[in-house]
């Protein structure tokens, strides 16, 4: 069996209280800027998540490598982006992209962040 990706993520939509399925969403390490260029992709599925990155680069081999990089404090900030209005349509929608940036710590095994969208309102938190 396939190790989990370090970063996984799922959408809830508010408005029909249904998993936010074939939402587009772009995954990126920002910070440390020297760490990579890498960036991953995934469409959410039926029940609104992304169980799996799409590239020719692992993440889990990045997030080791960066890791073992990391000097004493220093921490990975990631983007994760969700392609919103072609969800909602265009015009239904006052958020086109929604971005979520966060801080992982070198010590942490994995990040689960779930997205709770609406067409006019969005909230996330740090997810088990």
């Amino acid at each position: 069996m396939a190790q989990r990706p370090f970063i996984t993520c799922h959408v809830l939509d508010t408005v029909s209280g249904k998993p936010g399925a074939g939402i587009d969403v772009k995954l990126k390490l920002i910070s440390p800027e020297h760490a990579t260029t890498a960036h991953w992709t995934a469409k959410t599925n039926s029940d609104g998540r992304v169980p799996a990155w799409t590239s020719s680069t692992e993440i889990n081999d990045v997030v080791a490598k960066v890791k073992s990089e990391l000097g004493e404090g220093e921490q990975m900030v990631w983007s994760l982006a969700f392609e919103t209005e072609s969800y909602f349509g265009k015009g239904k929608t006052f958020w086109p992209e929604v971005e979520l940036r966060f801080a992982a710590q070198k010590a942490e095994e994995h990040y689960h962040v779930p997205l709770l969208l609406g067409p006019w309102s969005y909230t996330t938190y740090r997810g088990s």
